[in-house]
């Protein structure tokens, strides 16, 4: 996101935060504290990645909404509701990416300021820069850390339903463990072999799937942050694609622009496979691992194309 649509997102977001609590006050009550409803623990996700996991751990022993989900929409971009708002208030855990990729959900919940909230921010978890790839849940090894850590929140929350936690995190490891199989089956099938993608988004997962990444840094993170990228960077990234230097395109499928969508013609102009994947859970009904399989499955048959001839 530029500094300016950064700058607008959070007046926005501070607005909307305002006419909460004015809409609260009039009805003489607060949106603070934890109001567990009919048994179940209210649980907010920024995003539908982490919401799918949660969801996922704690079963019928929670209630849990995800913010962003829209196939169509840029989460880079997103701005809070005022109906995002007070499910961030009413929430008993409440999960953002960090990284400033949800500054409007950290907005939400600091001025929430319930005591009795836990916040999990996935990139403070990770004990990374604040400057990261903000696309945490690219990462297997990330998923893993952050999977425990919903898995040991909900547990605080709920201690006296420890058990059941126990087995629901068991079974979500034991179905995570189709897709950390294919990413091992990807490494061993195609490590070293060049690929290109238009954005940042999948740094995390070419490094786990041992594949050599060569579009140019610069490139991948003007076009995470919807900013134009150098043109040396374009013009190294053209090249690549000209001298079928990558087996295959990576290419974000909601954050497309009209360079992207350049760099994509290119590519198959030249014979090189183009996988998409999405920031969001794409059906959004589906589980995250059924999804992002999905997108692996995609990757091994575009390397495999590429392989074959």
């Amino acid at each position: 996101m530029n500094r300016v649509a950064m700058l607008v997102a959070v007046v926005v977001a501070l607005l909307v935060v305002g006419a909460v609590y004015a809409a609260v006050n009039l009805n003489g009550g607060s949106p603070t504290g934890c109001t567990v409803s009919g048994g179940k623990i209210p649980v907010v996700a920024a995003e539908n990645f982490w919401g799918s996991l949660a969801s996922q751990l704690g079963g019928s022993h929670t209630n849990v909404s995800s913010i962003v989900t829209d196939p169509n929409a840029d989460p880079h971009e997103y701005e809070g509701s005022s109906a995002d708002a007070q499910a961030v208030a009413n929430a008993c855990l409440v999960i953002v990416d960090g990284a400033g990729y949800d500054t409007w959900a950290q907005l939400l919940v600091s001025a929430s300021d319930s005591p009795h909230q836990t916040v999990l921010n996935v990139q403070e978890l990770l004990g990374v820069s604040s400057e990261a790839n903000p696309h945490f849940w690219y990462s297997p090894s990330y998923v893993n850390d952050t999977v425990k850590a919903i898995y040991d929140d909900l547990v605080k929350i709920d201690p006296a339903d420890s058990s059941y936690y126990a087995q629901q995190y068991a079974s979500l490891n034991d179905s995570l463990g189709v897709y950390n199989e294919r990413i091992q089956e990807i490494a061993s099938q195609f490590a070293g072999t060049k690929v290109a993608a238009t954005e940042d988004i999948f740094v995390y997962l070419a490094n786990a799937t041992k594949l050599d990444l060569i579009s140019p840094p610069a490139f991948m993170q003007a076009v995470a942050e919807g900013d134009d990228p150098p043109a040396s960077s374009v013009a190294t990234f053209q090249l690549q694609l000209e001298n079928k230097s990558v087996a295959v395109l990576v290419y974000n499928e909601q954050t497309v622009t009209p360079l992207t969508e350049s760099m994509k013609l290119l590519a198959a102009q030249e014979d090189i496979p183009t996988v998409g994947v999405t920031e969001t859970v794409q059906p959004k009904d589906v589980q995250f691992q059924v999804w992002m399989n999905a997108e692996l499955l995609a990757l091994q048959n575009g390397l495999n194309a590429k392989a074959l001839g």
